[in-house]
């Protein structure tokens, strides 16, 4: 499995515990917010890979926005559920052999 596959699908498992309702507002809020910015930081790598590969992108760029975003109560949760869809998406996508979800 290459670098990139498996930062998705990490990004992905991530994702969605952010996205289990009450369990990832509880892990993001008492540790200050710093999940979100290390995610932050893994979606940036992981698109910066990613792109030199030339693989589906907006995977990456959805975590990024989550990351930005995913302070605000609900809408954050929201996010993560859909981030962590696509990521999942993508990850299965490439495992069967398909180049991209473009």
């Amino acid at each position: 499995m290459s670098n990139t596959k498996t930062l998705i699908l990490v990004t992905a498992i991530l994702e969605a515990i952010l996205g289990i309702p009450f369990v990832g507002g509880l892990i993001v809020i008492s540790l200050s917010y710093v999940p979100l910015i290390v995610m932050l930081i893994v979606h940036i790598i992981t698109l910066f890979l990613v792109s030199k590969e030339n693989k589906p992108r907006h995977g990456s760029i959805a975590g990024i926005i989550t990351s930005c975003i995913g302070w605000i109560p609900f809408v954050g949760m929201v996010l993560h559920i859909v981030t962590a869809i696509l990521l999942f998406l993508i990850y299965t996508r490439q495992e069967r052999g398909y180049i991209s979800l473009r």
